[in-house]
């Protein structure tokens, strides 16, 4: 039986929050969205784990926040991607490119080893 949504890998969840933070200021329940839309459901993000990463990332200094009103005249708080949070960012992206190349290549083979 095939699992509906995916387990996310420890780490996994920093690398969502910021990539989604790259495009732009967002609460919330915008990250859970857009993650869960672009991945066809594959990844749900709670807000369990959510909201905890989002405390996470802003004590790391990765991420920023500020009450504003939303378009229904509800206080949300948004949070955005400081300059130190692009450079891990970019750190996290390139770590996850060499997993993902490594993995693919054990994937792919079809021998065992000597």
């Amino acid at each position: 039986m095939a699992p509906t949504t995916l387990d996310l890998l420890q780490g996994t969840l920093d690398l969502l929050v910021l990539k989604t933070l790259s495009w732009g200021p967002a609460h919330g329940y915008a990250i859970a969205r857009w993650t869960q839309q672009l991945t066809g459901d594959a990844f749900r993000l709670g807000q369990g784990s959510l909201y905890p990463a989002l405390y996470r990332l802003e004590e790391r200094g990765w991420i920023e926040s500020e009450w504003r009103l939303s378009d229904t005249n509800r206080r949300t708080k948004v949070y955005r991607l400081t300059a130190v949070g692009r450079a891990q960012l970019k750190a996290e992206t390139a770590a996850w490119t060499q997993f993902v190349e490594a993995m693919g290549k054990i994937l792919r083979t079809t021998s065992q080893p000597a």
